[in-house]
């Protein structure tokens, strides 16, 4: 190795080792360095390498000499374990090393050092350190601790210094270690013996050294932790012990060691038999461990403590193998125990803890929860027989054939294995789903006993379950095939059609009857019967077709099921309508004897009873009884099954009778509504120009007609019905949407929301917020201690005591408010409350309910003529100024009291007595001066401004004058001239003041009570400014409103910490913004606006207040807080804080600790010792406790914060910046851990590299390093699925508690909200209907709104659905799934039902969703509270809005195709299906429904202009029915302009706002064009929804999370919405067009504007609402821009490795890729089609076609239309393909261009050829050419094959070309207008960004104007 490289690597080295230096002293704020200890490999780390370096480090100032033998010791290591350096980075950090031992061995005078005294001094050394640092002390106290079990008096003190001990300490087992290594050769005398000795008494005694730095996650197991107070909870320790080695357990080898200091138990003979791996033993070990004693806890019942843990666990084991249980008895199959009664204590903890071991190596098998049954159901038996014997035997299940033990290689692996080929079957999404095997259909393989077949011992290979995929060869599918197709929709809610189109098929019969109801309507409205059983037949058709691809693999049963009702509603369809026919037979024939109308009515009436028979006894809560105990029949049981299928999941899908009756009711409402619009103003006014229609004989059609002439005009009747029978399908939305705002408003007014909507009101009731807090939040344990004493006592008392409980927690609210910087620090001063503990007997309210109220008193005095009464009267009309003169004239007499002593005290003493004596008599008035208290407020003021300072001798001076001079003025001016002179005369005072010893020395005040007080009073009098806008600031207002709002909301109440229910927080993260670097917050965009500028302009009072947080003033600048590192790491944060960055999520769910902490320091709960003493003077404080060890131990045993980094690892190995700002966090957070997916690549022999990946947890240690607490190695990468719900699934073992909350890395938390977590928690055991809940539903608050009007719009559309909508699914329609992330999950239930999400491919892209679906099949209960909020991020772009409803609506389209919504929609009763159905994946499809009901409309318009049908029915009948198509349009007009969506939103507003409020904000949306964003979000949800179902491709879209504050380019926004709105919005107009000008109406241009008013609407809003949205989207020299990089981009040509962004051809081709299978082609080919019927109608229509209506007109206009075309192509023939002819091209154009003149005019001249009819030629032949284009993309294999790819490529690019200047060319006439970009600056931003904006851009001209 070259000198050089020595050079270049020392360099780095100590470049690294200075920064650490750097960073210590205060100089730098990236994540620490750690030297070389930083870059040890991943390979290396198996051993202590890097403990050993890091040690090297720290002791290299103390003896270098030490710190060389360290780092030899650490290369002799590395060496032993890597000699040929063959894993990565291994040969560079050994040749650092090496270069760094080099330089360590030569000294300043070039003397060597003499290695052979390395182990003395090494051992004089450790001597010397372990004396420095009292090494011996520390142990001995630590030993004391724990033979008592309570802390010693300088616990506190140790607790400071435990970060120190612990880095001690680590240096210390690293000296060990070394010291082991080199004393192993050398001889027992001398040093060597004396380190064995040591060596001895440490493995012997000193469990501190390994307490401290054995890696653990929350308890330490393997030693006990000075640290950590947690294992000395009772509750811990016989939890510990519960599992503890017992004699009668097998007897374990000799050679089974045990890691740490621990004991045996019973995971170590769980580790021996099956081969679990070490870390997922110790995983499950704590997780086991918490489980019991948080379940003991709970318990909360005086009991022994072998009973309490007894019951724990039997109540763990329930829970845990719940699902196992089931499943066991769904297939009738034996536990593998014999009873519950049979198994003891033991046995019932080695199963859980089984259970736990196998779900916790399972890896992505989790997904298949009844795989893992079937795992545990044989493990367990193998478990039975080895505990029966005396030794321990491995399991031969998990024995390898070299003897080894693995439960991963012989288990999971070959599951594993199957499970990720098939998911390479998926083309990466692009295959279709019944082409492969998902995660679903591997788990529904375990639902049918025949999963037996699979066998153990070993797995069966060639089993159905384990078969490989071959090429080419479909692997059959389990119970279901999601095929891609429509008929989806109606397969899964054919109950749904079935009744719209029968009640429509009613309705239409009454219609046509006149109204009115006899014989004759029945028998027409009997032919229901045929209609209801042909429509079965085609949903039992439709069973058997969408089954193809699970006949082979599907139980037989479900295939038995699927055929015989087939031939059921075959038989029954055939045989109802022959009867039917027959009756109308009988109809006819007046002599029949209605033989067959009475069989008929027989049939029908039988049928009709049984179904309403079964439904009742299968979906009628109360009848569930009853049709449990007809099981026993084999009759009745065969009808049950035929009627519904019998899964493992949606069993018992019924609710409680009293929640039925409700949504039963709710959908009576609708129904009524629905029925009664569609009758009156939709199907009734249609009849009559129905019959009309019908009969007008032969009208005259302008074109050719093949169809309608000669069959009563029917393709007209069917274009004025189609619209009526769209808005029937789609209105049940309307109506549900408008009742479900009604209800929502009502259950939320009832439960209370919205009562506190002001700040006004805060302050008005501010008074019973103490008690209503602590009535709710504060656990008995508190409430005890101050109240049970006072309970007899007054109601002052009481409230005095509420308050005392009251303060603590109110203070850590507004502390957190300022450490926000929502407030400043004298808004802090004035909202804090008093502690109210000292002996002042009436509260002490904040100063912000005060401020002024004593001056204004002081003006009510001054102007009193009247007497004292009448004066006090006025005074108590405002309370809070009763409030404040009495704590004024009570605080005065307490702080005057301890000021003086002696006769200064007596003089005191006198004034007070002399004046309660006159208030007693009434006499005030007269005793004293009013109009002198000003003069005395200033002079006591003057006393108050010297004593809230530090003493100093010239303060005690000036404070015993102003106390002279304060006597003075009472004395002689305030009171009266009698008392006065009494004063004057009294001995006592006068000697004392002739002697000058009045008040000539100040007892400066010293007791914190009165420090307090004093400071206090001098607020008080002092503060003039009323407090009625305190805080400023409307989120701090927001927060506090709710938070004070929710103290008077229906709520559990809290139990104490130590029996709340635990929980975890999860959060899964990818590669989003952790924290944003200076750099980024500094970058300017193209218009010159940085992140930092656009945020201080958005949020100016945040900005001041964090200036003032730091200790800077208002006028520093940017420049000058990046001279302080400490400075500029606040400003990221700050800025962080206000963005969507993974910090503010950690943030605020570290708020769940803090809170947690507080609650359990001040509930006092001393290890089960409670302190009963309460006294007014001990103050109920909070200082300290996030230093209390026992408070951090209590809430570290109930929560649990674990993100899942998944690429932690790999930005690690690339030193990327997320990386280091990911371990910033976890060092500022400590109860932070983070989880990710570490891939080790081992070379292999052959070249090739092996890759193994690890599930690792980390945290940061004392030296804020990375610590690996659990490494579990996976089968194979864990990235099968969808990302996301993979990323979850990894890391999911890694939480604890009975509780999991799923949170988004784009939400925030609040500390006053994490005070309610325990009662939220409690609803787990509530009573929500007839099962518990599974998961609690969250309220959202949406923090984005206050960003732009779209990121408003956006987030008050998405608050109304988050809460006002879930609102009402959860109750009382009892339909709520999981659609948010801030919802808990009852975490046991899901752990064994597959997981908080579901990961199949494309499927499951709505992963979220999938875990409600799950829930409720199997047997959950979703629920929904609004007392707590979490905060949430929503997209603030248009095009961010754009592709979050894109993904969410491709989602819904992949879950119409899904099992769970079928099986919802199946087993779902009748009306609960309605609400799932219009709540889900309904609301799309009604959303599609408005899209199509315009292109209906216009299409039957543009029928009926194109045939002149219009025209001649009004000359003919006068009438065609627009009173029933203007109800259709104005509804569907209102759905599409959002109101509807604003209903909900509007209800919100009036409840949560207030009805002025609510006007105000819907009127100012109004203005800022929020109709045009709803209209344009129809568009971008409609054209997801469709595509996805017709052709897939639906995808995750990475929105981005950030600030939109750039303009987006023209192209950009082409590119992304031409196909999904442009298309189609031209489409629209091009129909509106050919309406206006070939339509006919009567009432002229008023008809048309009303008639077509809304799709001018849409056509405008989907073309022009991406630049209205795009800033700076009308500046002119934008718009240039835009222009030159639209053209640039239309005319790149594309090429291999070309993006869409750059090139139009790549953006064409990217555009054509969701069309690649025979099903799509074809759909896409019918619909075309559509385009023709242009150039068919306006043909005929021409002047010069005259009335002709023969079909040779429109081919010969097919020959025009090749003749343009290949015209064209002669024009645009490019000169490189003509270089050999150019002379005779450019003579064939020549003449083609005089030819085409000549001819033209010629045509015009000698026929009726008009210009009009060149525009309207122009007009037909614009969609047929775009038709041919559509079909040539379809068809692309054919078109390339015959070689006209290129001209095709060439008319699509004139096309694009043509729209984009049509989009363009207003947008470029608008923009030369300057107001109008101003004007769109106000409509986009809020005020104070948008007066920023236009200061920077004048300043930006200003600057371009000097530089030039």
């Amino acid at each position: 190795m070259s000198s050089n490289v020595y050079y270049n690597w020392e360099r780095l080295v100590r470049a690294a080792l200075q920064r650490e230096q750097l960073r210590v002293a205060g100089q730098g704020y990236e994540k620490p360095s750690a030297g070389l200890a930083e870059a040890v490999p991943p390979s290396l780390r198996t051993t202590n390498i890097d403990a050993i370096l890091q040690a090297a480090d720290e002791i290299q100032d103390e003896d270098p000499n030490v710190a060389r033998i360290l780092c030899e010791q650490a290369y002799s290591m590395a060496q032993n374990l890597d000699p040929s350096s063959g894993g990565r980075g291994v040969l560079q950090f050994k040749t650092g090393l090496a270069s760094l031992i080099k330089q360590k061995l030569s000294k300043k005078d070039g003397a060597k050092f003499d290695r052979n005294r390395d182990l003395e001094r090494l051992w004089e050394f450790y001597q010397l350190y372990k004396k420095r640092h009292r090494v011996d002390d520390i142990q001995r106290e630590e030993q004391k601790w724990r033979e008592s079990g309570t802390f010693s008096a300088n616990m506190g003190e140790l607790e400071l210094r435990s970060l120190k001990m612990k880095k001690i300490f680590a240096t210390l087992r690293a000296l060990i270690d070394v010291l082991e290594a080199l004393s192993e050769g050398a001889p027992s005398d001398g040093v060597g013996g004396l380190i064995k000795e040591e060596l001895r008494r440490i493995k012997k005694s000193d469990v501190t050294l390994s307490g401290e730095l054995i890696p653990y996650n929350i308890v330490p197991l393997d030693a006990p932790s000075l640290a950590n107070a947690i294992g000395m909870f009772p509750e811990v320790r016989a939890a510990i012990s519960a599992i503890r080695y017992t004699d009668h357990f097998p007897r374990l080898p000799a050679q089974f060691k045990v890691s740490g200091l621990r004991n045996l138990d019973m995971f170590d003979l769980l580790e021996y038999a099956f081969g679990f791996q070490k870390d997922n033993i110790r995983n499950q070990r704590e997780n086991v461990v918490l489980s019991i004693a948080n379940a003991q806890s709970r318990l909360g019942i005086p009991m022994e403590a072998e009973q309490k843990v007894e019951k724990a666990i039997n109540e763990v084991f329930l829970k845990v193998l719940d699902n196992y249980i089931k499943w066991c008895k769904y297939l009738k199959i034996r536990l593998a125990w014999n009873s519950l009664e049979a198994i003891n204590r033991d046995r019932k903890l080695f199963l859980v803890s089984l259970y736990f071991l196998i779900w916790g190596e399972a890896a992505n098998v989790r997904f298949l929860p009844e795989c893992i049954c079937y795992i545990f159901h044989h493990m367990a038996k193998e478990l039975d027989a080895i505990l029966d014997h005396s030794e321990a035997q491995p399991a031969s299940s998990c024995l390898s054939e070299s003897g080894s033990v693995s439960f991963l290689d012989q288990i999971i692996c070959p599951i594993y294995a199957t499970i990720h080929k098939e998911a390479e079957r998926n083309d990466n999404g692009k295959a279709a789903h019944s082409a492969w095997r998902n995660y679903d259909d591997f788990n529904e393989y375990f639902w049918s006993p025949s999963c037996f077949d699979l066998s153990w011992q070993p797995l069966k290979e060639d089993s159905p379950f384990l078969v490989k995929p071959v090429k080419r060869k479909r692997t059959a599918k389990s119970n279901f095939v999601e095929h891609r197709t429509y008929l989806h929709l109606y397969r899964s809610f054919h109950r749904l059609w079935i009744f719209l189109i029968l009640m429509f098929q009613v309705l239409t019969i009454i219609a046509f009857h006149g109204g009115t109801i006899n014989l004759n309507t029945f028998k027409d409205i009997l032919s229901i019967g045929p209609v209801f059983a042909i429509m079965n037949f085609v949903e039992s058709f439709l069973d058997v077709v969408l089954t193809f691809g699970a006949y082979t693999t599907a139980r037989g049963m479900a295939i038995s099921r699927i055929f015989i009702r087939f031939f059921w509603f075959g038989v029954g369809s055939a045989g109802v309508t022959y009867l039917y026919l027959k009756v109308l037979d009988e109809r006819n024939n007046r002599d029949s004897d209605s033989f067959y109308f009475r069989i008929y009515v027989l049939v029908l009436g039988v049928y009709a009873g049984l179904r309403l028979f079964l439904a009742l006894l299968l979906k009628f809560p109360a009848c569930h009884a009853l049709s449990d105990l007809f099981d026993r029949w084999s009759f009745f049981q065969f009808f049950k099954w035929i009627y519904q299928e019998r899964y493992y999941v949606g069993r018992g899908l019924f609710e409680r009778t009293s929640d039925y009756v409700r949504y039963v009711l709710y959908w009576l409402v609708i129904f009524g509504c629905k029925f009664t619009f569609a009758y009156f103003l939709q199907i009734r006014p249609l009849v009559q120009p129905t019959r009309i229609i019908v009969r007008l004989p032969n009208l005259q059609y302008s074109w050719h007609d093949f169809v309608s002439k000669n069959n009563n005009n029917v393709l007209t009747i069917a274009s004025l019905w189609a619209p009526v029978v769209a808005i029937y399908i789609m209105d049940c939305h309307i109506w549900h949407t408008l009742l479900s705002a009604i209800v929502g408003g009502v259950i939320g007014a009832r439960a209370r929301l919205g009562e506190i909507r002001s700040i006004e009101m805060v302050h008005k009731r501010f008074e019973s917020f103490p008690e209503a807090f602590v009535k709710n939040l504060v656990s008995p344990e508190t409430k005890r201690i101050p109240l049970e004493r006072q309970s007899s006592e007054s109601s002052p008392e009481m409230n005095k005591a509420f308050a005392t409980l009251f303060s603590p927690f109110w203070n850590e609210i507004i502390k957190s408010l300022r450490e926000e910087d929502y407030i400043s620090n004298r808004e802090m001063d004035l909202l804090s409350i008093p502690s109210n503990a000292g002996s002042l007997k009436m509260v002490q309210w904040p100063l912000f309910l005060l401020s002024s109220k004593i001056l204004l008193a002081m003006d009510l005095a001054l102007d009193c003529k009247d007497a004292q009464s009448d004066l006090w009267g006025r005074i108590r009309k405002d309370k809070y100024m009763a409030y404040a003169v009495q704590e004024c004239y009570y605080n005065i007499q307490k702080i005057l009291h301890s000021l003086v002593d002696a006769e200064g005290r007596l003089w005191v003493e006198r004034i007070y007595r002399e004046i309660n004596n006159s208030v007693l008599e009434g006499s005030l008035v007269m005793t004293l001066k009013l109009e002198k208290l000003p003069l005395v407020q200033s002079r006591f003021t003057a006393l108050t401004g010297l004593l809230i300072w530090n003493e100093s001798p010239a303060r005690a001076e000036g404070a015993a004058k102003a106390m002279y001079e304060f006597y003075e003025v009472v004395t002689h001016d305030l009171l009266s001239p009698d008392l006065s002179e009494q004063l004057d005369t009294w001995n006592i005072l006068a000697r004392a003041r002739n002697e000058g010893r009045l008040f000539s020395k100040i007892e400066w005040p010293k007791d914190p009570e009165i420090v307090e007080q004093v400071k206090r009073l001098h607020l008080l009098l002092t503060v003039k400014d009323s407090a009625a806008n305190i805080p400023k600031n409307l989120e701090a207002r927001r927060r506090l409103e709710f938070f004070t709002n929710s103290l008077f909301m229906d709520m559990p109440l809290a139990k104490p910490v130590a029996e709340m229910t635990p929980f975890s927080v999860f959060t899964p993260y990818y590669s989003e913004t952790v924290l944003y670097s200076s750099s980024e917050l500094r970058s300017e965009n193209e218009d010159g606006i940085s992140i930092l500028f656009y945020l201080q302009k958005i949020f100016p009072d945040e900005w001041k207040n964090f200036l003032e947080r730091i200790g800077r003033g208002e006028s520093t600048g940017d420049a000058d807080l990046e001279v302080s590192s400490s400075d500029s790491l606040e400003l990221r944060f700050w800025a962080s804080y206000r963005g969507q960055t993974l910090a503010r999520t950690v943030r605020g769910m570290m708020y769940y600790r803090r809170a947690l902490m507080l609650q359990s320091f001040l509930e006092r709960k001393t290890f089960g010792e409670r302190v009963d003493s309460y006294s007014g003077a001990s103050p109920l404080c909070s200082q300290g406790f996030e230093l209390s060890r026992e408070a951090r131990a209590q809430a570290d045993l109930k929560f649990t914060y674990v993100v899942s980094c998944q690429i932690y690892g790999q930005q690690k190995q690339r030193k990327a910046p997320e990386a280091a700002d990911i371990a910033l966090l976890m060092q500022r957070n400590e109860a932070l851990r983070v989880a990710f997916i570490h891939v080790e690549e081992t070379a292999q022999s052959d070249g090739s590299i092996l890759k193994e990946f690890y599930s690792k947890l980390v945290k940061a240690d004392v030296h804020g390093k990375d610590q690996e607490i659990y490494s579990i190695k996976l089968p194979g990468d864990p990235k099968i699925g969808e990302g996301k719900p993979e990323n979850q699934n990894h890391a999911i073992i890694f939480t604890r508690g009975d509780a999991i909350q799923t949170i988004d890395m784009n939400q925030d938390n609040y500390l006053e909200e994490a005070m309610k977590m325990r009662n939220l928690l409690e609803e787990f055991r509530g009573n929500h209907g007839l099962r518990p809940p599974t998961i609690l539903g969250v309220r959202e608050h949406v923090f984005t709104g206050s960003v732009s009007s779209l990121a408003w719009f956006m987030s008050n559309q998405e608050t109304s659905f988050v809460t006002l909508g879930q609102r009402v699914l959860a109750n009382p329609l009892k339909v709520r799934m999981h659609y948010g992330h801030p919802d808990v999950f009852d975490r046991v239930f899901h752990l064994s039902r597959g997981g908080i999400s579901k990961a199949s491919r494309v499927i499951n892209i709505s992963e979220d969703i999938f875990a409600g679906f799950n829930s409720t099949l199997r047997q959950g209960n979703i629920t929904h509270h609004e007392y707590i909020q979490v905060g949430k991020g929503r997209d603030v772009g248009l095009n961010q809005i754009a592709l979050f409803e894109g993904k969410v609506a491709g989602g819904n389209g992949e879950q119409v195709l899904s099992r769970d919504v079928y099986r919802i929609g199946q087993l779902f009763d009748f009306i609960r299906m309605l609400s799932f159905f219009f709540t889900t994946v309904g609301y799309y499809v009604c959303t599609m429904m408005t899209v199509l009901t315009i292109y209906i409309f216009l299409y039957g318009r543009a029928y009926l202009a194109l045939s002149g049908l219009d025209q001649a029915i009004t000359h003919e009948a006068k009438v065609l029915g627009n009173t029933a198509l203007n109800a259709v349009l104005n509804a569907q007009f209102l759905v599409q302009i959002g109101v509807f969506t604003a209903v909900p939103m509007i209800m919100g507003f009036i409840l949560e706002l207030g009805l002025l409020k609510a006007v105000f904000s819907f009127i100012t949306m109004q203005l800022q064009l929020c109709s045009v964003f709803f209209t344009f979000s129809l568009g971008t949800r409609t054209h997801y929804f469709g595509r996805t179902i017709l052709h897939g491709g639906a995808k995750y879209k990475a929105t981005g999370r950030g600030f939109v504050v750039r303009h987006i380019k023209f192209a950009e926004n082409y590119r992304l919405y031409s196909r999904s709105h442009f298309v189609k919005a031209l489409e629209v107009a091009l129909l509106l067009i050919v309406y206006i000008a070939y339509g006919y109406t009567e009432g002229g241009a008023v008809s048309f504007i009303l008639l077509t008013v809304s799709s001018w609407f849409l056509v405008i809003s989907w073309l022009f609402a991406p630049y209205i949205f795009n800033p700076s989207g009308f500046e002119w020299q934008k718009t240039v821009e835009d222009f030159d990089d639209w053209m640039g981009w239309l005319l790149y040509k594309g090429g291999v490795g070309v993006k869409g962004e750059n090139s139009w051809e790549a953006w064409w081709d990217e555009e054509q890729m969701h069309i690649h299978t025979w099903r799509g082609r074809i759909l896409e080919t019918i619909l075309s089609l559509r385009f023709f019927i242009f150039q068919y109608g306006i043909v005929y229509k021409l002047h010069l076609t005259g009335k002709n209506t023969s079909l040779t007109l429109y081919g010969f206009s097919w020959v025009v239309l090749v003749g343009i075309v290949m015209i064209f192509k002669i024009f645009t023939f490019s000169p490189k393909k003509s270089a050999d002819f150019q002379l005779v091209m450019r003579f064939i154009q020549g003449v083609t261009s005089l030819a085409l003149i000549a001819g033209l005019c010629l045509v015009v001249y000698f026929t009726d050829l008009s210009i009009p009819d060149l525009f309207a030629s122009v007009l037909a032949f614009i969609p047929t050419g775009w038709a041919i284009l559509c079909l040539a993309i379809t068809w692309r294999r054919i078109v390339r094959s015959l070689g006209l790819w290129e001209s095709v490529r060439e008319f699509a690019r004139l096309y694009d070309a043509a729209m984009g200047m049509i989009i363009f060319s207003p947008v470029a006439v608008l923009s030369w207008f300057p107001f109008i970009s101003t004007f769109q600056s106000r409509l986009l931003f809020n005020q104070a960004f948008s007066r920023g904006l236009e200061i920077s851009i004048i300043l930006a001209g200003n600057k371009a104007n000097v530089q030039a």
